[in-house]
């Protein structure tokens, strides 16, 4: 835990204080491979509420998701077909899917205090 915590703080400091910038062209890409990785962030919180959380799982996860959804972007985007509305659509509803349940498990330990 205390590592999540640390690399999110590594994180933040990055982004704020380092200028890191790309080619507008790439942003498809990077905003599905966001959505990705969130919906794997989320998924990674819900399990470790439920306490079923595997780290080699969850990062297998994290990369293997955000580079698959840049991957469909990427032929979508060569076939000339908007393949990144599959991911966009897969990934969006697991991350809202992913909070309801965070948010019902919380709902139930507070309840339960």
């Amino acid at each position: 835990m205390y590592i999540a915590i640390i690399g999110l703080m590594i994180g933040v400091f990055v982004g704020l204080y380092i200028p890191v910038t790309y080619p507008t062209s790439y942003s498809l890409y990077i905003s599905v491979g966001i959505l990705a990785a969130l919906d794997s962030v989320f998924g990674g919180l819900r399990a470790y509420v439920q306490e079923k959380f595997h780290t080699l799982i969850f990062v297998s996860g994290f990369f293997g998701n955000a580079i698959l959804a840049g991957m469909l972007a990427y032929i979508g985007d060569r076939l000339g077909v908007p393949l990144y509305y599959a991911a966009i659509f897969t990934f969006g509803g697991r991350l809202f899917q992913n909070f309801a349940i965070l948010r019902r498990c919380f709902i139930e330990k507070m309840r339960q205090k």
